[in-house]
């Protein structure tokens, strides 16, 4: 029999290194320092030697604390939680959540390297290459309402995603041909195809979608439509609340199958999406637990050694979304000319202060998958391009004029304001839009009333599903709505394959195509980052934001 370890042959992360910046760190912002001395003449957007020192960026935790440097758990108290962005939802079918790994556990869940492991699930394997799939739960496991967390309860919630092709996790059941309780703790998963990353799909974070997440039959059908303010999952903490815009409330959960765990009495989450006031909440002590997005927050925190700060740079980061479906960008020629308007050193030192790990594809310079052919066939700045490109789309009868939609924080305000100054130096408008984050994601999401919009994602804990999710034609957070049957093809096939270096070479020639394509406007990497007070202790996150919460601890102040 050919069994299949779920782990081999999986696209790994690489991992940054601990106690000084990683490879990915020195490099980008050595390219970015070196673009100070390179002037505003045209051509590619980086290049030269790497400086003596890349700043003050923390990178030496990426994942969360050293358990053995934190001392022994306390149990008790409530841990106060500021996040960048308000929930959209907590039912795994339709939400966005900073907050739902506190109510839910996952399945599987990613390693370091970007591999499946154990979870709620004791095991996930193959006995033919890929095509069928067992699945093995633990035993006992209830959810909050004491529904047992069974293979039928597996079954109902991967339905529920497959029937509903606006789920957030459809995409991961399209491989799915049938699928079997075969025991209660046991679900047989045949697939039209081998496909080795189908347990990735068991293992990724809630905001991402994914098939592991699961909700309680029993609450899932007593509360219709109303459960995604309602949820009962598995997870370490109970869902007591939630206030729109102003605090979400769980508590911990005396049955949690992980003995011991969560140590934590409660915690209240409190969406706070103005970044200088979220800041200060973390320094002055009215969070415990800052959950950020922006690159101010990342560097103020590097800086003060009050504050424990988790960040690793990795792929994807910062960027602009074009919508394709509505003139002007539409027309390649504007999406290209507002690229070659942005000056690099400009960018990185006016937003980033000279620190920012300046980006032209989805992938960091170290990563395996990084194509350095799609880094240079990025557009490179060169003002005077983009003024003829804008030129031939006036003369072509098209209005350049278009609406940027983004955030309201100060940040959000500054870059805004930064942009719409290097758009008009090459004659377009535009419009700012500025809204509070709810009222900025949804036309979104939903593909409508924008023009262009900033947006933030991952870093990458693998490439699959974010390429697929992001560049696909039916990518869930494509919200440009690219599409590329190459480029489909491509990610296709690294999703499909198990051999590490076709993985990569199917990668590469995506990234390619996208940057001859421009669906994005590349800014920098991301920095989602964790910020504590000394006395917050066991986070343990992925590069993404998520944070696995059962076990969290407060010390003694």
């Amino acid at each position: 029999m050919n069994r299949v370890d779920p782990m081999a042959g999986l696209p790994r992360a690489r991992t940054p290194g601990r106690g000084r910046p990683s490879a990915a760190a020195a490099l980008l912002v050595a390219l970015c320092l070196v673009l100070a001395g390179c002037g505003s003449a045209p051509g590619p957007a980086f290049g030269g030697d790497e400086p003596e020192s890349v700043g003050a960026l923390d990178s030496s935790q990426p994942w969360g604390g050293d358990p053995a440097q934190e001392g022994t758990p306390v149990r008790g108290g409530t841990l106060v939680v500021g996040m960048y962005t308000e929930s959209r939802g907590l039912d795994p079918t339709v939400g966005n959540s900073l907050m739902a790994s506190a109510i839910y556990d996952s399945l599987l869940k990613m390693d370091r390297d970007g591999r499946p492991q154990p979870q709620l699930a004791e095991s996930m394997t193959s006995p033919d290459g890929g095509t069928t799939w067992t699945l093995t739960l633990r035993p006992g496991v209830t959810f909050h309402d004491g529904t047992p967390l069974d293979a039928d309860a597996v079954v109902f919630n991967v339905r529920r995603q497959l029937d509903n092709p606006t789920a957030l996790g459809h995409l991961y059941t399209e491989p799915i041909a049938a699928m079997t309780a075969t025991d209660p703790l046991t679900v047989t998963f045949t697939l039209k195809r081998a496909t080795s990353t189908f347990p990735m799909s068991f293992a990724l974070p809630f905001s991402s979608g994914n098939l592991g997440t699961i909700a309680s039959p029993t609450a899932v059908q007593a509360s219709g439509d109303a459960y995604t303010r309602n949820p009962v999952g598995a997870g370490p903490f109970r869902f007591v609340s939630w206030a729109q815009d102003n605090k979400t409330v769980v508590e911990r959960f005396d049955r949690y199958w992980d003995e011991g765990k969560p140590y934590l009495d409660g915690i209240e989450f409190r969406p706070l999406p103005d970044t200088d006031s979220r800041y200060a909440s973390i320094v002055n002590g009215d969070i415990d637990l800052n959950i950020g997005g922006f690159f101010s927050e990342l560097e103020r925190a590097s800086a003060d050694d009050t504050l424990q700060t988790y960040w690793g740079p990795g792929g994807d980061g910062q960027y602009l979304y074009f919508n394709l479906t509505q003139a002007p960008f539409d027309d390649r020629r504007m999406r290209e000319a507002l690229i070659r308007a942005v000056d690099p050193v400009a960018l990185n030192a006016t937003q980033f202060r000279g620190r920012g790990q300046l980006a032209t594809t989805p992938f960091a310079e170290d990563s395996p998958y990084f194509s350095q052919q799609a880094a240079d066939a990025y557009p490179g700045y060169d003002v005077e391009r983009a003024k003829q490109l804008v030129a031939d789309y006036r003369a072509s009868g098209g209005d350049p004029t278009f609406t940027y939609n983004t955030g309201n924080s100060p940040d959000d305000h500054q870059l805004a304001q930064f942009l719409q100054a290097q758009w008009a130096a090459i004659g377009v408008t535009a419009n700012l839009q500025f809204d509070d984050i709810s009222t900025f994601i949804g036309p979104i999401v939903r593909g409508t009333r924008f023009g262009t919009a900033t947006w933030i994602t991952g870093p990458y804990e693998s490439p699959y599903p974010f390429m697929v999710n992001q560049f696909s034609t039916v990518g869930i957070n494509n919200y440009g709505k690219y599409s590329n049957p190459d480029v489909d093809a491509a990610l296709a096939e690294a999703s499909a394959t198990a051999d590490p270096a076709a993985q990569a070479a199917a990668y590469q020639r995506a990234q390619v195509l996208i940057s001859q394509d421009l669906p994005v406007l590349w800014l920098t990497r991301a920095a989602k980052a964790a910020i504590a007070r000394p006395t917050v202790k066991g986070v343990s996150r992925y590069l993404s934001s998520e944070i696995f919460w059962a076990g969290v601890w407060k010390a003694p102040a």
